[in-house]
């Protein structure tokens, strides 16, 4: 079988290469191919590793893991949580803005693009990638995970002093693959509006971030978009 040549990032095509050369990323590579012949996938495929694309290896100072993308028609563009200029902002976004006004008194923005957190080092990552328009998780265990897993792996192996934001059970699960001794682990109920008032709204994970960076040496995030 031919080897896959994603469009990612240098740093990341680097530590992933035994991914992309595993074969479960052939059949995934496989899957998406068929699946795009009778449904329509999002993102568009130039944007699948835009996490990565904007935020390289070693640039990385904060992880907000999210689930797959949005499924709606021009929503979903390779950022967790992120929606392209003009595109209205989810209900989960709106929540996580206003968690950050009230943290950090930053007024409620009018766009729900999130790439000016991604260009300062937070990698905007879902557990799975893509996802069939209109229907959601449509693209589980396609073999996503096994490769976001790999990622999450390989920065808490290899970077210290990462901060990990796990928002709901899915992204909690997650916590097994870091090493808390070395990273910080913020977790909390999703900013959906199905769990938002039992624990996110006033979770203070923005500043406790940047307190956390700062008594590092790292330079904070700005949570403006």
């Amino acid at each position: 079988m031919a080897p896959v040549n994603p469009l990612i990032e240098e740093t990341w095509k680097e530590k992933l290469t035994d991914e992309f050369n595993a074969p479960y990323f052939s059949q995934l590579k496989s899957f998406l191919v068929e699946e795009k012949t009778s449904h329509q996938v999002y993102p568009p495929g130039s944007q699948i590793f835009n996490a990565f694309n904007y935020t390289p290896f070693n640039k990385v100072k904060v992880i907000i893991l999210g689930q797959d993308p949005y499924h709606g028609s021009g929503q979903a563009h390779g950022l967790s949580f992120s929606v392209p200029a003009g595109i209205k902002q989810p209900p989960s976004l709106q929540n996580i803005f206003k968690e950050i006004k009230s943290d950090l008194g930053i007024p409620l923005p009018a766009h729900g693009n999130l790439e000016n957190w991604a260009k300062q080092g937070v990698l905007l990552l879902n557990a799975i990638l893509t996802v069939r328009a209109g229907q959601a998780s449509s693209h589980q265990n396609k073999g996503w995970e096994q490769f976001t897993d790999a990622a999450i792996k390989r920065l808490s192996e290899e970077r210290e002093n990462l901060v990990f934001l796990l928002w709901g059970n899915f992204a909690i699960a997650k916590k097994l693959l870091i090493d808390s001794s070395r990273h910080l682990i913020l977790s909390s109920t999703h900013p959906s509006p199905f769990s938002v008032h039992r624990g996110f709204f006033g979770n203070k994970h923005f500043s406790k971030t940047n307190q956390y960076l700062k008594s590092h040496g790292i330079g904070e995030v700005d949570w403006r978009v």
